[in-house]
Order: C-alpha cells, then sequence, then structure tokens
C-alpha cells in the first residue's frame, strides 16, 4: 500500500480508500487482510489479471507504429527440466530469432504450473493436467525408452523379457516410478507393470543420463534428452517390442480474455513449433 501510494504520489489513507471504493462497485472483497500481511483473494486476483490484459491491450493499440519490429515486451514460461531443455528451449530460439524484441523469462521445475495463479503467461506439462482456470492445448506424446550403454551390456547380457530387468541396477528420475516399477505395454496392447531394482535416483534427467552413460545402471529417459547418444551408439534401447506409455505434452495458457496480444501469438508460435517437433521425435 505505501509502495502504492508512493507511485501515484498520493497518501497511503488515499490508497486504502480508492480500494474500498473499487470493492464497493465490483460487489466482492479484493484483499484479504490480517494483522500481519496482505495477500490477494481469487476474486482479486482474477480482476488483477483482467486489468493488467487491458492494459497491455491498451499498450498494443497504442504501438501501431512498431507493428514492423515484430512482438515487444515479455514473456514469463514454465517448463519441466527435460521437456524444457530439449523441446522448448529450441522453439525459443526459433521464436526470438523471429522476434528479437521479444523478452522471455523461462522457469524450470517439474511440478504443474497453473498460468492464470502463479504468474506465468504460458506454462509447457507433461502428464496428466487436472482442470483449473487455464486452457490445456495438446501438443502431441513424449516417447520414452529404456536404455543402458555397450558397457553394462557386455558385462551382465541383454534382457530379453521384462522379468529380467529386476536382475539390473536402475537409474530413475525421482518420483517418475515411486513404485519401482515401469508401465509397459506388450505387442498385444495388454499393460503391465514390471518391477525394477532402483540403485539410483536424481531430481534431474541429466544426472541419470551420465549414469547410464557410464555404465552403472539401465533406465528410462524422455526420447528427446537422449536422441544424440542412442544415434552415436552410447545408449542402446532396450526391448523395443514393448512399448513404455508415452507422456501427453500440453501448453497450458489463461483463458482468451485474459491473454495479452504477445501471449496470443507466442502461444500460437510455441504450439505450431512444438507440435512439428514431437511429430518428428516419435
Amino acid at each position: 500500500m505505501s509502495a502504492a501510494a508512493r507511485d501515484l504520489g498520493i497518501g497511503q489513507p488515499a490508497v486504502s480508500e480508492r480500494i474500498e471504493k473499487l470493492e464497493a462497485h465490483l460487489g466482492t472483497r479484493l484483499l484479504r487482510r490480517n494483522t500481519r500481511n496482505m495477500s490477494l483473494t481469487q476474486s482479486g486476483n482474477l480482476f488483477y489479471e483482467r486489468s493488467k490484459a487491458a492494459i497491455q491491450a491498451a499498450e498494443h493499440a497504442l504501438s501501431v507504429n512498431e507493428e514492423n519490429q515484430g512482438l515487444q515486451g515479455k514473456i514469463r514460461i514454465a517448463a519441466p527440466y527435460s521437456a524444457g531443455e530439449s523441446l522448448l528451449m529450441p522453439a525459443l530460439l526459433q521464436l526470438q530469432n523471429e522476434h528479437p524484441g521479444l523478452q522471455v523469462d523461462v522457469i524450470f521445475n517439474d511440478r504443474v504450473i497453473d498460468p492464470v495463479t502463479e504468474g506465468v503467461d504460458l506454462s509447457l506439462r507433461l502428464g496428466e493436467v487436472s482442470e483449473g482456470f487455464f486452457v490445456a492445448r495438446p501438443l502431441g506424446n513424449v516417447r520414452r525408452v529404456l536404455l543402458a550403454s555397450p558397457a553394462l551390456l557386455a558385462k551382465m547380457g541383454y534382457p530379453h523379457s521384462p522379468d529380467a530387468l529386476a536382475g539390473y541396477p536402475f537409474a530413475a528420475v525421482s518420483s517418475v516410478f515411486a513404485s519401482n516399477r515401469i508401465p509397459m505395454i506388450t505387442s498385444e496392447t495388454q499393460l503391465i507393470n514390471v518391477p525394477v531394482n532402483v540403485k539410483f535416483q536424481s531430481t534431474h534427467w541429466r544426472s541419470v543420463l551420465s549414469y547410464l552413460l557410464a555404465g552403472h545402471a539401465i533406465g528410462v529417459l524422455q526420447f528427446p534428452v537422449c536422441r544424440n547418444e542412442i544415434e552415436k551408439g552410447a545408449l542402446i534401447p532396450l526391448l523395443s517390442h514393448y512399448q513404455i506409455p508415452p507422456f501427453s505434452a500440453w501448453l497450458l495458457h489463461p483463458p482468451a480474455g485474459m491473454m495479452s496480444y504477445e501471449t496470443r501469438i507466442c502461444a500460437s508460435l510455441l504450439e505450431g513449433y512444438l507440435r512439428e517437433s514431437l511429430l518428428e521425435l516419435m
């Protein structure tokens, strides 16, 4: 409140009075107040996002002389580590080549981020997406591959059936195979859950990749992050006649009425880039 008063050149009581009049006009509380802090209510968050979109739309309307310069402003995008590094980054590089005036802020984490409530413009997510106050655009599927290094296979032999996997050390990204079982689809489209002997876990896919390359274990990685190693022969796909269920990929964004012009264009462009990349990788 004090910072708002300074920015507006008025006293703090006047800011409080304006907010109270706004709340009375809207017929809802925008701020949740107590003696320690102040936070937005759900209505307050919605009003803020819609107001921000309206201001951005007005600024866009006033920048008609800048249209030939491409997209301007800043866009914040959240993504999981694996798909963010292997899929989103090439798409963002292509986007910024076409729109050099655009500023991009990327947040990497492996949890689902609601773009409306958590302050990002777009969110790339893998797997199941629960309902929320956002739109989820399906992009395709991210293939997953069971792998081992030639050194490990030379030492322990090639597993010829899912039942044999329990005899090998297994490396996993934390929480992906929490039950120490991996799902596999047989050639008869039957889903089976295969026990594995987890010896190494990490929160980041890159350390799992290093562990596999060192010949210490077998493991499952998303194909985009290990494609080069497979093509070079540094990692060998195992049991390729079985399929590990892929992850669904989604681009999340706020409802249309809450999106800025830049966000709408970026969402459309990134959707096209990512769909094309995923099709090439299947």
